[in-house]
């Protein structure tokens, strides 16, 4: 997986024991999962009593970079070889690797499954061949702690993607950044209006930015979208 320097070095402070010691380690990757999983953002995600003594500018780097990366897996599909050579290369050892990727199951999991109740019920069974595993108790404890917000998140889904009426963009750049540092570097900011079916045809606007080779990459796939699904029609 690709990420970015700013990710990589979110991600190497997060595998550094002297900032985070394991018990704060897995508080801030459960926090991570939840903020993604819910529809809102909650300002108050990252108010625990094991993040009081951390600063909080650090904090929030780590906790980006953190969600980032979960981001970048769910949209590569990444495998657990893939993630685990990632985490690697920014110093995570076996242990913080082994809860990021545990987690990161759990929630992938079920996110691409339609039968949420199903795979809960299977759980026993699962745990009764597998009780000798450690991180399968702890897959498991996630796994019921998350249950609720998952069935509502799937429910709220509905069968019908957005459909995207109109674009638009604006260019910025970046002469420096909060340290002062000299970045001189443009980004786009992008703003799509789309309408969602299942909430009675009602329009909303959802905006996101990006560089210049993320935007390049994104009209590239949309193009190659576009010509499979010409092919597609036309075979």
């Amino acid at each position: 997986m690709e990420l970015s320097e700013s990710v990589q070095k979110g991600l190497q402070s997060l595998a550094d024991a002297t900032f985070f010691d394991m018990k704060t380690f897995s508080v801030l990757i459960e926090v991570a999962f939840r903020s993604l999983l819910s529809a809102h953002a909650d300002r108050s995600v990252l108010d625990q009593p094991e993040f009081k003594a951390l600063d909080q500018k650090l904090l929030k780097h780590c906790h980006t970079a953190a969600t980032t990366c979960i981001l970048e897996g769910v949209k590569q599909n990444a495998d657990k070889s893939t993630i685990s050579a990632c985490l690697e290369d920014v110093s995570f050892d076996a242990e913080r690797t082994e809860v990021f990727y545990t987690t990161y199951l759990v929630i992938t999991t079920l996110l691409c499954s339609s039968h949420v109740n199903n795979f809960l019920l299977q759980r026993s069974s699962f745990q009764i061949h597998s009780r000798s595993q450690p991180q399968t108790v702890f897959f498991l404890c996630v796994l019921q702690k998350y249950k609720s917000d998952l069935e509502t998140l799937l429910s709220s889904l509905g069968r019908c993607p957005p459909h995207i009426n109109d674009v638009s963009w604006r260019l910025e750049y970046c002469i420096k950044n909060g340290h002062v540092h000299k970045v001189n570097e443009p980004s786009y900011l992008i703003s799509l209006n789309v309408e969602n079916a299942n909430n009675g045809g009602s329009s909303e606007d959802v905006h996101f930015s990006c560089s210049m080779e993320q935007l390049q990459d994104l009209v590239g796939k949309m193009k190659d979208a576009a010509k499979s699904l010409e092919k597609d029609t036309q075979s």
